[in-house]
């Protein structure tokens, strides 16, 4: 039992698991809310999860329903599940390509509680270090411009700007305003550092390694990181473009506020379906089909081993690609002189169905137990499983148990992904022998 509980692809969500735990019980602590009384268990387990997971999806308003310890608390869980996140899923992803003996070392380090591990001390310190410079460096640009541009007293600013920094580093988005960042919708000073945020962690931290040490030398870059970036890029861009043609027609949100406002909100929009979380334009609002392209985004997601949710846009270029070999009827899926392995077009293809897998039975049971139209509840769910946290403003009115499904959802979208990917890695083995071939009808 005890072997079975140290696999690595077992830890990961164990560990989430405790710091739900833990973080339910604070909150369910009459301090942590206000008015009398402390919040109800749905509740408490609902913001512990979203926090931990660094979705951002609320049942409650957080500025006025919990107390400053309670945001704080909330602050906490997003910190520890966002950095736990970026450790763990680095660890086993860099363990894995290395063939470092991944299961000793990872149940070596459980036990003894030190992560002499080669690499891995650097690679850890350099995650603590980009992420406390990150913050820091947000934080402070975010607090001067609450202060001098909008009056806040300097503690609140410093508070507010705090908490955003980060709420965005880690895509967690959580905000101290009931709107969200709507009040900030034509302010580049102010949502421009909130974006930066976003990118940088959102990238994955594995790019952010390969960055540092070959910054100025793109040619050497690790194929993951170039599809990475080139993806990231294609992504804001397109979903930039796409937001803005649709929501300046008829009807949109946008069509009534000017061109330099329409452009920011459109890219903050883009950027924020890397599984952020903050919106600065009603998301209730927006068109049919903003939100099914806002679907698309969310669950493509952002970097892998970083803090942004979502099947990963690593995983949907090399599926691209794989499709794009195969309609030129060529036997090998490459990218940049590189030919991937069957194993990894596997891999990402199991990951896809199953995450498609797990939103339609999630967006089945909510039309099950709820009068809201389809694409409110797929977006729901989609928002949820990507643990990207934006909502068309149904998450609060949902029956109990859609929000425990959500909670389950938030929970596989997050840990899940990693626990697969890990699993699917480390399992790897080969029978003796070979069946013969069979080529069924496919199409």
């Amino acid at each position: 039992m005890r072997s079975s509980l140290q696999h690595p692809a077992r830890l990961v969500p164990l560990a989430f698991l405790a710091a739900i735990a833990i973080g339910t019980a604070l909150l369910l602590l009459p301090i942590a809310r206000v008015g009398l009384g402390g919040a109800d268990i749905i509740t408490a387990l609902f913001t512990a999860t979203s926090a931990v997971c660094v979705t951002g999806l609320i049942v409650v308003d957080t500025p006025t329903y919990w107390t400053p310890f309670g945001q704080a608390v909330i602050l906490a869980l997003i910190q520890v599940g966002g950095f736990g996140i970026m450790t763990g899923s680095t660890l086993l992803g860099v363990l894995i390509s290395r063939r470092l003996g991944l299961r000793t070392r990872i149940i070596a380090q459980a036990e003894t509680r030190t992560l002499d591990l080669g690499d891995v001390t650097g690679v850890l310190r350099l995650i603590f270090v980009v992420t406390l410079l990150v913050e820091l460096f947000i934080w402070a640009l975010l607090a001067l411009r609450l202060h001098w541009a909008y009056g806040e007293p300097l503690p609140v600013a410093i508070w507010n700007g705090l908490f955003h920094a980060i709420s965005a580093y880690n895509n967690a988005g959580f905000s101290t305003y009931s709107d969200s960042l709507m009040g900030f919708a034509n302010d580049w000073l102010f949502l421009g550092p909130i974006m930066l945020a976003v990118i940088v962690g959102g990238i994955g931290f594995p790019v952010l390694a390969d960055l540092k040490r070959r910054l100025w030398q793109p040619s050497k870059w690790s194929v993951h990181t170039k599809i990475t970036l080139l993806g990231t890029v294609v992504l804001i861009v397109v979903g930039t473009l796409t937001v803005l043609a649709y929501e300046s027609a008829a009807e949109g949100t946008l069509t009534l506020v000017s061109l330099p406002e329409r452009l920011l909100d459109a890219l903050f929009h883009s950027v924020m379906t890397r599984t952020a979380g903050f919106n600065s334009v009603d998301i209730g609002a927006l068109r049919t089909e903003t939100l099914v392209v806002t679907d698309m985004l969310m669950f493509i997601g952002g970097g892998s081993a970083g803090t942004a949710g979502g099947i990963k846009v690593s995983t949907v270029f090399i599926l691209a690609l794989a499709v794009w070999a195969e309609i030129r009827g060529e036997t090998d899926t490459t990218a940049f002189h590189r030919r991937f392995s069957t194993d990894v077009l596997r891999q990402a293809l199991t990951l896809i169905v199953l995450a498609s897998i797990a939103i339609a039975l999630a967006t089945l049971h909510l039309l099950s137990v709820t009068a809201f139209p389809l694409e409110q509840v797929l977006f729901e769910t989609i928002s949820a499983f990507a643990t990207v946290g934006l909502s068309t403003g149904i998450t609060g009115s949902l029956p109990p148990s859609a929000e425990l499904t959500l909670i389950a959802l938030m929970f596989v979208g997050r840990v899940g992904t990693i626990t697969v990917a890990t699993g699917l890695a480390l399992k790897r083995s080969q029978r003796p022998y070979r069946y013969p071939e069979e080529r069924p009808i496919v199409g």
